[in-house]
């Protein structure tokens, strides 16, 4: 047993880690611009959200699946972690994209607060690229998933649906009689 979960805890916390950290910086201020109105320095930034929200979307997308990966079994485990990958992937490939456009946006936004020229600073901050190497953190996650899912773990039978158990004892006194004989009658 402790060998055949041997990847779950780690890859579960990694996995959780990485789509957590990629929707925080997702959402975080990405470029920040500065100019000047009238000889009065002025400065804007702009959040990934705004950039790439895209990016914020499949890292949610992609939280939302570990949720699941734990819940189910079988093909439906390994689908739902094929699924995370895709949108992991996809929150890296957003992030990429708007590299470019939250420059373009920062200086959109320092415009809109009155600078005037053609010279402004730009500068990117960090949480681009830990978007980036967080969702390149969740795809591996997902990929070792979707791999070692069959082996991992699944919760127990009394968490399904009543009709999938098998029949319950019809009355409380069959309830008495399966507690007497040892049995469960709830799981």
């Amino acid at each position: 047993m402790a060998e055949r979960a041997r990847s779950f805890g780690p890859t579960l916390v990694l996995g959780l880690v990485g789509g957590a950290l990629a929707a925080v910086a997702a959402s975080r201020s990405w470029a920040a611009a500065s100019g000047s109105a009238a000889g009065v320095h002025v400065a804007a930034s702009v959040k990934g959200s705004t950039s790439a929200p895209l990016a914020v979307a499949l890292a949610l997308v992609a939280l939302a699946a570990w949720g699941v990966v734990l819940v189910v079994r079988g093909r439906t485990r390994r689908a739902v972690a094929v699924a995370g990958a895709l949108a992991s992937a996809g929150v890296a490939a957003a992030a990429v994209a708007g590299f470019g456009r939250a420059r373009d946006d920062a200086v959109r936004a320092v415009v809109a607060r009155g600078a005037t020229g053609t010279a402004f600073h730009t500068s990117l901050t960090g949480w681009p690229y830990v978007c980036v190497a967080a969702a390149v953190l969740t795809v591996a996650a997902f990929a070792v998933a979707v791999r070692a899912a069959p082996r991992w773990p699944t919760m127990g039978a009394r968490y399904d649906a009543p009709g999938a158990r098998g029949p319950a004892p019809a009355t409380e006194q069959d309830m008495w009689h399966a507690f007497d004989e040892g049995h469960d009658p709830t799981a």
